[in-house]
């Protein structure tokens, strides 16, 4: 057996609807996967499967929570082993937990990428491409930069963002 990492992006469904992680434990329990657990109530979810492409595992798990929820949503799974990776690639440790952001991509990003997002971001930021991953030290709460703004599906990818505080809690689960 192989322990995945899956991160759902946006899951909000309507208003006064929302995703109750005992849910999403019971979706991947339901698709035959082992020892599910959650961090927090934003669509962290930690699973042990028989050895899969992380691909064919998004799928089955976007496919599943079209069912369960009615609602499609990115899901972005990474290998125990390289959420551990991940979480060890952090450039910027230093910064605040809740202030650091990484956004984890589906497929990787190109270097470009930083270059296109320097016109949002604010002197006192920090970026780095990681293994693909956007890093970013937003220096203040995220909310209330541009920066964020700019990190959309459309522009980057499939991708989605965790701060530090989760990505260790992740990592420390595994």
């Amino acid at each position: 057996m192989t322990v995945y990492v899956a991160l759902l992006h946006s899951i909000v469904l309507a208003p006064g609807r929302r995703v109750v992680m005992s849910d999403l434990r019971d979706m991947a329990s339901a698709l035959g996967y082992r020892n599910p657990r959650t961090l927090v109530s934003t669509g962290n979810i930690i699973f042990e499967a028989p050895e899969s492409s992380t691909g064919n595992i998004e799928k089955k798990l976007e496919a599943a929570f079209i069912e369960k929820f009615g609602k499609p949503v990115d899901i972005i799974v990474r290998t125990g082993k390289s959420w551990e990776r991940l979480a060890r690639s952090n450039p910027f440790p230093d910064g605040e937990g809740s202030q650091v952001i990484v956004r984890v991509m589906r497929r990787p990003l190109d270097i470009s990428a930083l270059d296109k997002l320097k016109a949002y971001a604010d002197p006192s930021q920090r970026l780095a491409l990681v293994d693909g991953d956007l890093w970013i030290d937003f220096a203040g709460k995220p909310s209330e930069w541009k920066l964020l703004s700019a990190l959309t599906t459309k522009r980057m990818g499939a991708g989605t963002l965790r701060n530090w505080n989760t990505v260790r809690g992740l990592a420390e689960m595994l």
